[in-house]
């Protein structure tokens, strides 16, 4: 887990969260076909890892382009969507 400056959280680091978001994505992609109650719970907690890394990302660098800050809220929302309903079908 990182604690950046805020003068220090630059592109590498926005980078970072997209590559989060996007393995998150792939999880809970993985998760919900198999339908495996451990990768489901991996796949919880790589979106939650994504979102807290995406907060920080937003709370840190005034300069978050509102295209990204769209798509990736977009991102986060669908996966965390086709979670819970995997979830409530798994039970």
């Amino acid at each position: 887990m990182n604690h950046f400056p805020k003068e220090d959280y630059g592109f590498s680091d926005l980078k970072q969260v997209e590559l989060a978001i996007e393995s998150a994505q792939h999880m809970v992609g993985q998760a919900t076909r198999s339908m495996d109650q451990e990768q489901l719970e991996a796949a919880t907690n790589a979106l939650q890892d994504a979102k807290e890394q995406f907060k920080r990302a937003v709370a840190h660098q005034s300069n978050v382009d509102e295209a990204f800050y769209a798509h990736s809220s977009a991102l986060l929302e669908q996966a965390a969507h086709q979670l819970s309903e995997a979830e409530d079908i798994n039970g």
